[in-house]
């Protein structure tokens, strides 16, 4: 454990914040991509004569393919290695989107708008377990919860594109698209600026390039600080690291679901689901809500920027009180924010009320995502995290997938009122399970978390 005591024990500096910043614009592009779409919406609709059951398949495709991308990554990240999955991810999405840019047709388009989706979904998923593995147990909780804030930057970027792109020019709503395409010209500086996980290279036997990365990160610490490093603590009894089988999707549901993991893997993925639902649910449809109500779509889109920035605030504060409140009481406290805003937000009946209760909404639900994206690598044990973390965010696709189309096809019969009335419902049941299951863990190493007790026995029984 020499290797991981020596990591841990470096203080936040220069190179960490690199990490951040490299990660937190491969976030801030999965974001506008994610977010565009609602822009796209009523474009499309006067394009090919679509009603709002095709406008909802459209909100679907992005998460329907994170679904598959998210799934796809976490397995790969723990075969190949987090920094190869997350470079491929960040190409695939970038071609699919200028092809969804092209589309001649509907059916093109939704193609291409599931095939997009499915590189971001892998990039997504793979950022926060790659980032997790470098960083200290005291401040990982700000770290993580730091990085999901630069999806915040996308999605104001994205109703920037909205406002000021997709509404002002002959094909509009094409140019957004290419323009989320831009971050592939990001895949040299990744190339050359990021190193593969230590607690990855250890798994897979790599010693030597572990002791390399380590080696020069520590260099790197001590030249940006200007000051000796922390001495290495004493060996703390956790076993070492070994070498570990190959996961498949088989071998990862077993463990994730045996009787030691149950309880961890269950609440992590009814968190998935019931945030993931409520924020597509939220930000798909409301551009599209607004107008139905009639506000102008450029209107829609001013009022959608003020209700997007309001997420900038929601990341950063909660990724604060993460380490003060530890994860699980963060996600508890903004879960609880959300729902009492979604029930606010379904009796207001005026565009500015609407604006500012869903911007008050906006707030809380990203301020959980930062809560979520800090705890879920916590749970999982480094042979799987990429995976469990990959299948966490896989199975809260599946509830961005229903979201929208089930507020599509609803909207005519709940009206405004019960379409935000049944994300409250929702986001109160995510309140319960947290507060009630939950697993603390600010300030705990990430082997100390995974690596001893029953969930050590476990990987032991299904890897044998």
């Amino acid at each position: 454990m020499t290797l991981l005591t020596r990591l841990d024990r470096l203080p936040l500096s220069r190179p960490h914040y690199l990490l951040l910043l490299i990660g937190g614009l491969g976030y801030t592009f999965d974001g506008m991509d994610s977010a565009v779409v609602a822009f796209l919406l009523p474009s499309a609709q006067q394009e090919w004569g679509l009603d709002n059951g095709h406008l909802g398949l459209i909100g679907s495709a992005t998460p329907f393919g994170f679904l598959f991308g998210a799934t796809v990554a976490g397995l790969l990240g723990d075969r190949i290695g987090r920094k190869k999955v997350m470079m491929y991810a960040l190409a695939f999405y970038a071609v699919f989107s200028v092809i969804a840019a092209a589309s001649p047709s509907y059916e093109v388009f939704l193609g291409a708008r599931v095939l997009a989706g499915a590189g971001a979904g892998a990039e997504s998923a793979i950022i926060a377990p790659f980032l997790s593995e470098f960083v200290p147990a005291k401040r990982r909780g700000w770290f993580i919860g730091a990085l999901a804030g630069f999806f915040s930057f996308g999605f104001v970027m994205a109703a920037l594109i909205g406002r000021f792109v997709v509404p002002t020019m002959d094909s509009g709503w094409r140019i957004a698209q290419v323009l989320t395409a831009v971050p592939i010209l990001m895949l040299l500086w990744w190339r050359r600026s990021l190193p593969e996980s230590p607690r990855f290279l250890l798994q897979q036997g790599r010693h030597d390039e572990a002791e390399t990365v380590v080696a020069d990160l520590e260099r790197r610490v001590e030249r940006a600080t200007g000051r000796p490093l922390p001495p290495v603590p004493e060996d703390d009894g956790t076993p070492p690291v070994s070498e570990t089988p190959k996961v498949n999707l088989i071998s990862a549901l077993r463990f994730l679901w045996s009787p030691a993991m149950a309880r961890r893997t269950a609440v992590i993925w009814l968190i998935w689901f019931v945030i993931t639902f409520s924020y597509y649910g939220f930000f798909s449809w409301i551009p599209t809500l607004l107008v139905q109500r009639g506000i102008t779509v450029t209107k829609s889109f001013e009022f959608s920027i003020i209700i997007y920035l309001a997420q900038i605030p929601g990341y950063f504060s909660a990724a604060w009180l993460s380490e003060r409140l530890d994860r699980k009481n963060t996600i508890a406290i903004y879960l609880a924010g959300s729902a009492v805003s979604a029930f606010w937000l379904s009796q207001m009946d005026s565009p500015a009320t609407i604006t500012l209760a869903g911007a008050v909404l906006s707030f809380f639900l990203n301020g959980t995502y930062a809560g979520v994206y800090s705890y879920t690598p916590e749970v999982f044990p480094t042979w799987i995290r990429a995976t469990g973390t990959g299948l966490s965010s896989a199975f809260g696709r599946v509830g961005s997938i229903l979201a929208p189309t089930i507020i599509g096809l609803s909207a005519a019969s709940l009206g405004f009122a019960g379409v935000f009335g049944l994300t409250t419902a929702v986001l109160v049941v995510g309140v319960v399970c947290v507060v009630v299951f939950g697993l603390a863990t600010a300030g705990r190493s990430l082997e100390d978390l995974t690596e001893r007790g029953e969930p050590a026995e476990t990987a032991k029984e299904v890897r044998s």
